[in-house]
């Protein structure tokens, strides 16, 4: 079943952003996606999906809104180093 989410907004919101309509629709849906897959609650995949992109294209615009593609901490950074060089 889809559902659908209404967030309230007047014309004062762009004029604020300086964006257009659909850049301000496009940009809260990213904002939305990013940061449930940020907090573990969505995967890469189901975010893309939640914004309407594909998965690479959602990774790669991570960074500009200020999300990191790995949710790894400096522990599990060394063991995937660590695995990928057969240690």
């Amino acid at each position: 079943m889809t559902r659908s989410l209404t967030i309230p907004y007047d014309d004062s919101v762009l004029l604020e952003t300086t964006l257009t309509r659909e850049e301000f629709e496009r940009e809260a849906k990213l904002l939305l996606a990013a940061k449930l897959f940020e907090r573990g609650r969505l995967s890469s995949g189901k975010a893309a999906e939640l914004c309407g992109m594909g998965r690479v294209e959602f990774l790669l615009a991570l960074p500009r809104v200020g999300v990191s593609i790995s949710n790894l901490g400096p522990e599990d950074a060394d063991d995937e180093v660590a695995f990928a060089s057969g240690r």
